[in-house]
């Protein structure tokens, strides 16, 4: 069973949302984007799917959108994600991220829309008791930016307590890779993703890698991270809403990543030997807001969802990365 209508698709001109429209369109499903294109790029909406530019706080827009292309299930992706800038600028965040999301949930209520799946983060746990951590654990972020997708989280449990809808969070850990076709992939300038550095290290476009904090409470001092690749992040996504559709009851909070992690240094030795060279590192101190590690329990995913990682290799996401930023070299971004 499908959705009977269109996947409207926030930010889906960004580095997630736009591998999700790829995975709802292979995937036989209809979509439209939403996108104000502040950090998204119109060239990377597959054509398949028409775009409106606007933003989810315009409920005007947005209302009129949802009747305009039937929409009857939305994928929540835009928003503000770094999070040093949310500790220095935290009320961009809470407009942004959670007071933006509140006029996106009054607009699917008041259309009727009947599913919502929203981009949630790890960063909703702050700093971790242990390792690694499941949806129950504590809740109990430290930067503005894990605070503000916990707001929502926390809207969507109630209105989905008051209103025909269902939700799904996913609960993301490191996002990394491209497209293996190559259709999409990372292209936000000043991106600060760790392997997405990189590869733009490893193609000349930055001199270094920053490496920020070596006193972390881990085997090599550098932080740790679950990485997973954005096409099964995708690919989760198209795999949650089909269960909403399925169970019109229910809501899940999920996280989503491999269950494993590996630390600045490892990932950077992984970057090294694919690329066949040595990028150069700058060790300096711990950035605010950033624990020392987070790894996915994702026996929940597993059990819950039709879904399993195709993509759980840090060298095949390493090689995808750097293929993407080779095609953005060329496409002279």
């Amino acid at each position: 069973m499908t959705v009977d209508g269109k996947v409207m698709v926030t930010g889906g001109a960004g580095y997630i949302g736009s591998h999700a429209v790829l995975a709802l369109l292979d995937a036989g499903y209809e979509v439209v984007v939403l996108d104000n294109l502040v950090t998204g790029f119109d060239w990377a909406v597959d054509p398949r799917a028409p775009l409106v530019r606007a933003d989810v706080a315009d409920e005007v827009a947005v209302r009129a959108a949802i009747r305009a292309h039937g929409v009857r299930a939305i994928m929540h992706f835009a928003g503000s994600i770094i999070v040093p800038e949310s500790v220095a600028d935290p009320l961009k965040y809470y407009r942004n991220n959670t007071a933006a999301s509140r006029s996106l949930i009054e607009s699917a209520v008041v259309e009727g829309v009947p599913h919502f799946i929203f981009s949630s983060t790890a960063a909703t746990y702050g700093t971790p008791e242990r390792m690694p951590i499941a949806e129950d654990d504590p809740k109990r972020p430290i930067n503005p930016y894990g605070m503000s997708k916990l707001m929502t989280e926390t809207m969507l449990a109630d209105v989905a307590a008051a209103h025909p809808i269902n939700y799904c969070a996913l609960r993301y850990f490191n996002v990394a890779g491209a497209d293996p076709a190559g259709r999409s992939g990372q292209s936000t300038a000043g991106a600060t993703h760790l392997i997405k550095v990189a590869v733009e290290a490893a193609t000349g476009k930055r001199e270094h890698v920053g490496v920020f904090g070596t006193d972390f409470p881990t085997p090599d001092g550098t932080g740790v991270r679950d990485y997973i690749h954005v096409t099964d992040l995708a690919a989760a996504h198209v795999a949650a809403l089909q269960k909403l559709i399925d169970r019109p009851g229910e809501s899940h909070v999920m996280n989503c990543g491999y269950g494993r992690g590996f630390s600045v240094n490892e990932v950077l030795d992984a970057v090294d030997r694919v690329t066949n060279r040595r990028i150069e590192r700058r060790y300096e101190g711990r950035r605010a807001g950033d624990p020392a590690e987070l790894v996915a329990d994702n026996a929940k995913i597993l059990a819950t969802l039709d879904w399993r990682p195709a993509h759980d290799d840090l060298a095949g996401i390493i090689r995808d990365a750097l293929a993407w930023e080779r095609a953005l070299a060329e496409r002279g971004r």
